[in-house]
């Protein structure tokens, strides 16, 4: 365990790693690079794209993986229409740094984008985001809603931006910047009616203007972050709907058996935790969170048939995903943060009838940072080589090497909201291991995920899982090694 097992300051990485990443990044951004299919629309012309990536969205909530309560015809128009993965998972469950991966292509740890705190920092100059290529392409560019990453990404090009760039804002007085064709104005004080509604309506304007040019829109959207006010419309929705407890609930009554001490001393357990984002009861917070959705559902479905109107649905590429999962009442928790399932498993669909056949369902492990690469992949532009992640393209194709067997986990932010302790892990196909390396002793989780799928059972140093354990230790001291840190 020495190669896993130190404790180190957060903010220590792996030394070359900056020097690595720069040496990956060429200054003409889309050359020197390998070629990847060309894709274009029927016209000939590239594809439009739409990256739709809710906020906190877990994989099951949505109608199409079979929710008891949820409807969204809308988000699983994309998933019948094309091409879903079944175990998606972002890498860092918190706003900011997930948003870096998917827009990057790489993991924190390569990024320095680690946490919500340097949040008004902009990216390294050498670290670009897809967006950048799709500019040089040729692409319109346009990004609206929770717009929660490094800096809000104001630094670079838009065409049209309308966001914010922290976890929320007022759902009915929003605080956000506004900016056109790469000029963004300070941020203002909008009072026209519900965030997410108010943000497509903005979309709606921009998209029904003349182009020459294929657009890339990003559709990131605020709610249902909290504190989970709903739409006017939504106040209502699920009166009188019960809502069951999940099995592990009442875990806490019986001293949380197996799990380490920084997950009991979280401050993220529903109605005994007083934060800004309390949740005082497991009916409040899911009638709200669900409500969220459906509201976003709703506003999809606006965006869905402007396209299909103007004939250009079938020449977009639509990707689905979330920044991170959430939990809902397990172990009487809420929020993210944590490795287990509720918080790391997110949506992941893609529609393009040009690349992707209908109805097609993969069980391979996708992850946020194949995002950059599948959108690269997906309008026929080279897909650079500083990308940690792959293009989902390769799994719906079956081409290119044997896909990921494992993957790295890494969380960072402490203290701060919900003082969840940082911790990292590997997960694979039917094993998960955690690893809290701050505190000492250290303290580790592991968890048989095909025999035991909601981690009720705690197996590290049992001796008939051993040889499991030994294996992901090496894994994990493997990938933490492939995967280079850049000194922030």
């Amino acid at each position: 365990m020495d190669s896993i097992g130190k404790q180190f300051d957060r903010r220590q990485f792996v030394q070359g790693g900056a020097a690595a990443l720069g040496a990956a990044v060429t200054p003409n951004l889309a050359r020197a690079l390998p070629t990847a299919e060309e894709a274009p629309a029927k016209d000939g012309k590239k594809p439009n794209l739409i990256f739709l990536y809710t906020e906190g969205q877990r994989w099951d909530c949505l109608s199409s993986a079979g929710h008891p309560l949820l409807k969204t015809p809308n988000m699983d128009r994309i998933a019948h229409e094309g091409v879903k993965f079944e175990n998606a998972f972002c890498t860092n469950a918190l706003c900011a740094p997930a948003r870096a991966s998917a827009m990057t292509g790489m993991w924190s740890r390569s990024t320095g984008a680690l946490d919500n705190k340097t949040v008004n920092t902009p990216l390294p100059s050498d670290i670009p985001v897809f967006t950048d290529y799709l500019l040089e392409a040729g692409y319109e560019t346009c990004v609206v809603g929770k717009v929660h990453m490094r800096n809000g990404m104001k630094e670079k090009h838009w065409d049209y931006y309308l966001g914010v760039n922290a976890p929320a804002t007022n759902y009915y007085k929003p605080k956000m910047a506004e900016g056109k064709n790469g000029k963004i104005g300070p941020v203002q004080v909008w009072n026209e009616g519900y965030c997410d509604d108010f943000v497509t309506d903005r979309v709606l304007d921009w998209l029904k203007q003349p182009r020459e040019k294929p657009f890339a829109l990003l559709l990131w959207y605020m709610t249902p972050h909290a504190p989970y006010f709903r739409a006017r419309r939504h106040l209502d929705l699920y009166n009188g709907v019960k809502i069951p407890k999940p099995a592990s609930f009442d875990d806490d009554l019986k001293g949380y058996p197996g799990k380490p001490t920084p997950f009991k001393t979280a401050d993220n357990k529903i109605g005994t935790t007083d934060t800004g984002d309390a949740v005082r009861s497991i009916e409040e917070l899911c009638k709200d969170y669900y409500s969220g959705l459906v509201a976003i559902d709703e506003n999809v479905g606006r965006i869905f048939k402007h396209l299909d109107d103007t004939k250009v649905m079938d020449d977009t590429a639509v990707i689905h995903s979330s920044d991170h999962g959430y939990l809902l009442g397990e172990w009487r928790l809420f929020d993210k943060r944590l490795m287990h399932e509720p918080s790391i498993r997110v949506p992941m669909a893609i529609r393009y009838p040009n690349r992707v056949k209908a109805g097609a369902v993969k069980k391979e492990m996708v992850l946020d940072v194949d995002i950059a690469p599948t959108v690269m992949d997906l309008v026929g532009l080279p897909i650079p080589k500083q990308f940690q992640g792959r293009s989902m393209l390769d799994v719906v194709d079956n081409k290119g090497p044997a896909w990921r067997k494992e993957w790295l986990y890494d969380y960072y932010e402490f203290p701060g909201a919900e003082n969840v302790a940082p911790h990292r892990g590997v997960r694979t196909d039917t094993h998960k291991f955690i690893q809290w390396y701050t505190q000492s002793p250290q303290e580790f989780e592991l968890y048989d995920l095909k025999n035991d799928p909601n981690e009720a059972h705690n197996l590290y140093g049992d001796p008939k899982y051993a040889t499991i354990q030994k294996d992901l230790e090496a894994r994990l001291a493997k990938l933490l090694t492939e995967i280079p840190g850049r000194k922030v």
